[in-house]
């Protein structure tokens, strides 16, 4: 089994999706089973959902205010600016999410071409 894990190459890539979906997956399931029992106005229910959002925005303000790689060479205002675009398109446009994310994808790649150039 050594001589397998050193000498191909796609050895590291299958130990990824293996650890991956077992790390991931099982969860999933157990949430999917547990869930089904749960009435939507539940305390334990709203209680999920909070702390799901809550994830969500962390990592949201991650990605806005301590970004790595290129993000990071945009300046700060540009990346405030496009979630505050997403936030008032996703508002506006009937609280459809993709369209939040996508106009301020547009937004931020468009303020970053007029930058650059």
């Amino acid at each position: 089994m050594s001589d397998l894990m050193t000498e191909t190459w796609w050895w590291p890539y299958v130990m990824i999706l293996v650890a991956g979906w077992l790390a991931t997956d099982v969860w999933r399931w157990l949430g999917v089973f547990a869930g089904g029992k749960l009435r939507e106005d539940s305390e334990l229910f709203i209680w999920v959902r909070c702390v799901a959002t809550a994830l969500v925005a962390g990592v949201i303000s991650k990605l806005v205010l301590f970004p790595q790689g290129v993000l990071g060479d945009t300046p700060i205002w540009l990346r405030l600016a496009a979630a505050a675009f997403g936030f008032v398109c996703f508002l506006a446009l009937g609280q459809r999410v993709i369209v939040g994310v996508l106009s301020a994808v547009v937004f931020l790649l468009t303020g970053w071409v007029i930058l650059g150039s």
